[in-house]
């Protein structure tokens, strides 16, 4: 059993929380993940390490209440435990040698560009955060990645802090200006790594991203998680999470994304019935 130490609120669908696995949070690395069931009557869900201390063994992770997993993830507080936490998965972003770096994260994707910006600076690269939110209220980690970041560029749907627009609106702008990167990392929505590398490609830029596509065991022996990069077939969990963006093919990826939707959405609405009617019966 995994002790929950930390758990915050960072908007209406967005929590973090920090687990004690000291054993995971000796070895992670940016770019790395972990997988984890609630009870032993759960599912197997991949969660990217948001952050981690090997002095206090914690490794933070931040998750959207999109699922029935995380619905019942959300119900667990301070004091509880997860049955099963497993880590670190993946391979670690390969980040050392850059020198000025433009990381994108788009919404819930920020929790995964977070930590890489942190590792970018820490390695002494000069980075540039662009992030991007459908408003003001749901904007998370702004201090965090303040920090972690030369500059900070939060941009908008809806223009409520000021900056309306996509992050490809704030890149391009970047660019036109005559900043020069020699990488940009595009974490977020599918179609927002799609467009940020279409446009990088352009201006010939080294382009990573960070693939989440629908993922079983993490270890590269269900082929759940297969994508096509360079008109190969890769696994996530094994051949990544980064990949070379201008090299994937995310037309089938967002195709793939959306496989299980439907069922996704049903167990959703079951268990907020079940919610409900325990509310009700309380």
């Amino acid at each position: 059993m995994f002790a929950i130490v930390e758990k915050r609120v960072l908007n209406d669908s967005m929590t973090l929380m920090s687990i004690d696995a000291p054993f995971i949070a000796k070895k992670a690395q940016a770019g790395q993940f972990i997988i984890l069931r609630v009870n032993e009557f759960g599912e197997r869900i991949p969660l990217t390490i948001a952050d981690y201390d090997r002095e206090k063994g914690t490794v933070t992770i931040i998750y959207q209440k999109v699922g029935k997993t995380t619905m019942l993830l959300d119900q667990l507080n301070v004091g509880d435990a997860i049955l099963d936490f497993i880590g670190p998965l993946g391979k670690a972003s390969e980040l050392e040698g850059y020198r000025n770096v433009a990381v994108i994260g788009g919404g819930a994707g920020c929790a995964i560009a977070y930590p890489q910006a942190k590792a970018l600076h820490r390695l002494g690269a000069k980075v540039d955060m662009i992030v991007g939110f459908r408003n003001q209220d749901i904007v998370i980690l702004e201090d965090e990645m303040r920090a972690a970041s030369d500059r900070l560029i939060i941009m908008t749907d809806d223009g409520s802090n000021g900056n309306k627009g996509f992050v490809t609106d704030a890149l391009k702008k970047n660019l036109e200006d005559g900043k020069k990167y020699d990488l940009v990392v595009a974490i977020g929505p599918l179609v927002m790594m799609r467009a940020v590398c279409n446009l990088t490609k352009e201006y010939g830029i080294k382009t990573i991203v960070s693939m989440n596509p629908i993922m079983i065991d993490g270890t590269g022996m269900c082929g759940g998680c297969r994508l096509t990069v360079g008109g190969k077939t890769k696994f996530a969990c094994v051949d990544g999470p980064d990949f070379d963006g201008h090299e994937v093919d995310f037309d089938e990826a967002i195709k793939r994304s959306r496989t299980y939707a439907e069922q996704e959405r049903e167990a959703a609405r079951d268990f907020n019935c079940h919610l409900m009617e325990g509310a009700k019966n309380a």
